[in-house]
């Protein structure tokens, strides 16, 4: 997965890895978050409506969260997966 650097004065774009009993598994590469909603593209085709329990990981802050899947967009080589976050933990410090 990319790497993108925060700029001064911009918060770094999220880490949302994927939680599967103890583990966590990295497969998103997260183009950006607006109003809830992450944009990311990944190997895996999530099918519509699905839910993931996820970490999201950021600016050293950590919480948990429910992703729906909420839509696939762009072209099949580039295919973007919409997460919409729902019922979020408490963030905490990493």
């Amino acid at each position: 997965m990319s790497i993108r650097v925060a700029t001064t004065g911009e918060a770094s774009a999220p880490r949302v890895l994927v939680l599967d009993d103890s583990r966590a598994h990295d497969v998103f590469d997260v183009l950006g978050v607006v109003d809830g909603v992450v944009r990311a593209r990944s190997p895996f085709l999530f099918e519509i409506g699905e839910e993931l329990r996820v970490r999201v990981e950021q600016d050293g802050t950590v919480y948990e969260a429910i992703a729906r899947v909420r839509a696939h967009v762009g072209t099949e080589e580039s295919k973007v997966t919409e997460l919409e976050l729902i019922e979020r933990g408490e963030p905490r410090s990493a």
